[in-house]
């Protein structure tokens, strides 16, 4: 798309969100592409779950649609598998699990995993590094207002180690799964390690009741600002993979973790080598 009508489309979608009047009144639309592309993440980050104007949500996802244009998809089926990357070994189901370090944002799954906060509404903090953040900027605002209409109906917070299932909207996943990992503060407990069970194969079995997955995508759930160890997480998260896998339900073709730091990627790949 040609540059001057791409930064029309940004200029539009900027003005449509400040008419909201949710945002600071004293908040001008810059001049330069870069600091109105820092300007609409910082508003999609911080937009409450109101129903959107007439137009916006359009507005929003032809931009998004752009925004995406040239950014390369990684396809599930394409990714090897841990047999395949790491040879034979004691790790059951090698054939359905993948071990990926990328955006999972940029993952064709048929549902990736939001490791989400209790209010389940996104992370508010204005270009958070977190996957919450993440996920939400790349969906659109569509995602908060879907979690949002979830979470009044439930009326109260979502708990510890449950997941629930949305649209994946701008993202290429056809769904999101969102769980609420367990918070650490003065060392793991027995308690936190169930927890942390309890998310993945409450993924599992959501993706299990919606025929069209079959492909599923975990975070590093816990481990960011929930401060979960990195080892052990990655030990819970393979052995509840590994036991769900290995029970009645198993109908996933593949599923994988995705990392986003080396440190994560070796991580889980010294549990895969020996393993």
């Amino acid at each position: 798309m040609d540059f001057m009508v791409k930064d029309d489309i940004l200029s539009k979608l900027l003005r449509g969100l400040l008419a909201e009047g949710w945002a600071d009144s004293r908040l001008a639309i810059p001049e330069d592409a870069a600091s109105k592309r820092h300007l609409l993440r910082t508003l999609m980050n911080i937009r409450p779950p109101w129903p959107a104007r007439p137009g916006l949500i359009e507005l929003q996802d032809r931009w998004l649609a752009e925004e995406r244009e040239g950014v390369a998809v990684a396809e599930p089926y394409r990714l090897p598998s841990i047999r395949e990357a790491f040879g034979a070994g004691v790790t059951p189901f090698r054939d359905h699990l993948v071990l990926w370090k990328g955006d999972i944002t940029t993952l064709a799954a048929d549902a990736v995993v939001n490791a989400a906060n209790s209010k389940l509404l996104g992370c508010f903090v204005p270009h958070h590094r977190c996957i919450d953040n993440a996920i939400h900027s790349a969906a659109g605002i569509q995602l908060r207002l879907e979690c949002h209409e979830q979470m009044q109906k439930q009326g109260h917070d979502e708990p510890a180690g449950q997941a629930k299932i949305t649209p994946g909207y701008n993202l290429p996943a056809r769904h999101v799964i969102h769980t609420v990992g367990p918070v650490i503060y003065d060392g793991v407990t027995e308690r936190d390690e169930r927890l942390l069970a309890a998310c993945y194969k409450s993924c599992l079995e959501v993706a299990a009741q919606h025929p069209d997955i079959k492909t599923v995508a975990f975070c590093c759930i816990s481990t960011g600002e929930f401060r979960f160890p990195k080892g052990l997480a990655a030990r819970t998260a393979t052995r509840a993979v590994g036991d769900w896998l290995a029970g009645p339900a198993r109908r996933l073709e593949r599923i994988i973790f995705n990392v986003f730091t080396q440190e994560d990627y070796e991580t889980y790949a010294a549990l895969f080598r020996t393993g």
